[in-house]
């Protein structure tokens, strides 16, 4: 294993959840689409750096060296920087400047890198300093609520908060949900059924851009782990 972690659910309604981990070794392991963006903070030989990573739409390769401390935020849905609309982050790694001291460049202003236990703390301040916000609507809009609200309000509102259209993230959580259902030990094309998908190949292909991995192979490795 190139990598350990531990990962936690975070009381801020703006995270989702707060992993902090270390990399034994380099790696480039297949990762997954993630419809969410994250901070990153990233501590290695004694330097420290501060990332934001966007949504990614796709399936990819992560890479990593060795000998890194990482604390990711990972933030819910709806919750964005007014100043870097999410829609701008998308496929993307930004770099944030460095500051003096253990810091780093955010608006305008420089901010001292938290640490795995106080990452909330950090975050409660970017929220009173209003660089980071949160659009109720978005909740609603994943909840199938009707809203009284124009149809392009919607859409520009969800594509600045979320970066992603609202049937891409159903498209990523219907391949979630089929991945879960192969885990179960339901067979492939009950999957297919359960899940929604036209046929075989169409689970296949949903699968392998949001995943990294096809139907077989997800059996295959789940068959081994277990």
């Amino acid at each position: 294993m190139s990598i350990v972690f531990t990962a936690r659910p975070s009381d801020s309604p703006f995270v989702e959840s707060v992993t902090h981990g270390w990399t034994l070794a380099a790696g480039t392991p297949t990762r997954p689409a993630e419809c969410s963006w994250h901070m990153v903070f990233v501590k290695v030989h004694g330097e420290q750096r501060a990332i934001i990573t966007g949504p990614q739409s796709t399936s990819g390769i992560a890479r990593y060296g060795e000998g890194a401390e990482i604390v990711w935020l990972k933030f819910g849905l709806g919750t964005f920087m007014p100043h870097l609309p999410t829609r701008d982050l998308l496929d993307s790694e930004t770099l944030l400047p460095e500051g003096a001291g253990r810091s780093f460049w955010l608006k305008g202003s420089t901010w001292e890198f938290p640490s795995a236990d106080n990452v909330e703390t950090f975050v409660s301040q970017l929220v009173r300093e209003e660089i980071l916000v949160r659009d109720p609507l978005v909740d609603e809009v994943l909840k199938g609520h009707t809203l009284d609200v124009a149809s392009r309000t919607i859409r520009h509102r969800f594509l600045r908060a979320t970066g992603l259209s609202q049937n891409h993230i159903r498209q990523f959580e219907r391949a979630r949900e089929a991945a879960a259902l192969l885990e179960r030990g339901v067979s492939v094309l009950d999957t297919v059924y359960e899940a929604g998908y036209f046929d075989q190949p169409h689970l296949t292909r949903s699968m392998k851009r949001f995943l990294g991995y096809t139907p077989a192979e997800h059996v295959a490795e789940t068959s081994r782990s277990a």
